[in-house]
């Protein structure tokens, strides 16, 4: 039986996973945007999503549990200053998973992960025009 087992292994140890799943939080958080295999997406969601539900109220209780979680002061300040604020009207489905094709190395399938409704950086072809 399997019961009470979600979540993938990812071929990876436990402090592995916990570890990797931080580092591409907080990726996220910075840049809003990252590129990573499929199966890794689908499981950010379920570490970043929370997050961004936790900063939609800020206090220090919340701040205390997000640095616990990502471990980097800046990424939670940003988390609770620009993205809580950002999606206070949104219900959830914070981010979007995008695929784009294979690696070359050994044909993972990769996707692009988002914010939804992130700004859009103008290019300097864009601000030329």
């Amino acid at each position: 039986m399997r019961h009470r087992k979600a979540g993938r292994h990812l071929n990876r140890t436990s402090a592995h996973r916990d570890a990797m799943f931080r580092n591409m939080a907080n990726s996220l958080f910075r840049h809003e945007l990252i590129k990573t295999t499929v199966p890794k997406a689908k499981e950010l969601r379920r570490v970043a999503e929370p997050l961004i539900t936790m900063a939609k109220t800020d206090s220090v209780h919340k701040r205390r549990l997000a640095f616990a979680r990502l471990r980097d002061k800046e990424v939670v300040g940003k988390l609770f200053l620009e993205l809580g604020p950002r999606y206070e009207a949104r219900p959830g489905g914070y981010l979007r998973i995008l695929k784009c094709g294979y690696r070359a190395g050994d044909a993972a399938p990769m996707a692009y992960v988002e914010l939804v409704d992130r700004p859009v950086q103008e290019t300097d072809e864009q601000e030329e025009d």
